[in-house]
């Protein structure tokens, strides 16, 4: 037990900075698109309510307790590296840059590969690999994590491909942009988002700006590549994606996938593109894509939920548009991307990384918690 508030604090800088560290990062607004990791919101109350309790107890004159309450440092429960370990979201564990590839002005694909036969078990059939998950990527040099969604989830041979901006606030997207084939990294993982139900809702749309789609390529892709067979009939999928310029787009990988999803599945997945701007727009990879110039607004939501113009686009080509479905279907809307955007088509974030209430758009249209999920 520490005589006074001194010597503790002398004995132990280093943990203290690391707890100043963790609640920093626990604290920093998310990156766009970046997914809710729990540990956080439990480990920052964890963090607050021990302050809290130090305050009191000092007010109260217990000054021994106080000190060691409020200043004697916790222990550190930043999560520890572990090598020749398997994939876990508790620790950190050694991955490869194995591939690097820039796709646009801030932007670039990146793939890391961890060692296959440290896979716990078949990653495709694992449930822990069930769409929607992420990692979290660790920039060593200022202990700082961020998450980011596998485009493909994991394959047999430990590959992970990414999809990646470099903003101008995001240390670890910079950290990742300067790395090179070859490079070690150490992520943990796997963290659910989003639990995907076969059979559970008639019709998924997916609202999307900038990487923010890269939780629903994993999701589209388990759905129509790693298990077409036991993917239910019943869901019908609608992606609207909006970008700032058409050089800001998906790489032009993703959205020819995108787009052969749409003409294999028409009869269950449309896509649809946005952009605030054309005036960037050069080069040939994205002229025959249908793009719309304007937000996603009120009537693109609308036009999505009708399954006869937004399959065939007769809306678009001069069809009729059909008259509404006269039973009620179960609608699950999944938005992701810049805090904006997110907050003009479902309402903001709440508090301590909750979802908060339903609201913008959305909840114009009167939709409630259980029909709407935020990323």
């Amino acid at each position: 037990m520490p005589c006074c508030v001194r010597r503790p604090l002398r004995l132990f800088p280093h943990a203290r900075a690391l707890r100043n560290t963790k609640i920093r990062h626990l604290s920093t607004p998310r990156a766009p698109g970046e997914p809710i990791d729990p540990l956080h919101y439990a480990e920052l109350e964890r963090i607050n309510r021990s302050r809290r309790q130090g305050v009191l107890i000092w007010a109260g004159g217990a000054t021994a307790a106080a000190a060691y309450l409020f200043f004697w440092p916790d222990e550190p429960k930043a999560a520890p590296t572990k090598t020749n370990a398997p994939l876990s979201p508790s620790y950190f564990t050694p991955a490869t840059i194995s591939a690097s590839e820039t796709t646009g002005p801030n932007s670039k694909l990146i793939q890391l590969t961890f060692p296959p036969h440290l896979l716990k078990s078949s990653a495709d059939d694992s449930f822990e690999f069930r769409p929607i998950w992420s990692i979290y990527v660790k920039d060593d040099a200022i202990q700082v994590e961020r998450a980011y969604t596998p485009l493909k989830g994991i394959d047999q041979d430990g590959r992970m491909e990414f999809w990646i901006k470099r903003y101008p606030d995001g240390e670890v997207g910079r950290w990742l942009h300067s790395k090179n084939v070859g490079d070690p990294i150490e992520i943990r993982g796997p963290v659910p988002t989003w639990s995907w139900k076969e059979n559970e809702w008639d019709e998924v749309v997916m609202i999307s700006g900038g990487t923010g789609i890269t939780p629903f390529y994993q999701l589209l892709h388990h759905v129509f590549t790693k298990e077409p067979s036991e993917s239910s009939p019943k869901t019908r999928f609608t992606l609207l994606h909006s970008s700032r310029a058409p050089d800001q787009l998906p790489p032009s990988t993703m959205l020819e996938t995108l787009k052969n999803y749409s003409r294999s599945q028409k009869d269950r997945f449309s896509l649809r593109l946005f952009v605030d701007s054309r005036q960037s727009e050069s080069g040939s990879s994205h002229i025959d894509l249908f793009l719309t110039e304007g937000r996603i607004g009120k009537a693109e939501i609308q036009h999505a939920l009708d399954p006869k113009t937004s399959s065939g686009w007769g809306k678009l080509f001069g069809s009729k548009p059909s008259e509404p479905e006269k039973t009620e279907k179960k609608v699950m809307f999944l938005v992701c991307g810049p805090d904006q955007m997110i907050s003009a088509v479902a309402g903001p974030m709440g508090r301590n990384l909750r979802q908060g209430d339903v609201g913008g758009i959305l909840g114009e249209m009167g939709y409630k918690p259980e029909q709407v999920w935020k990323f």
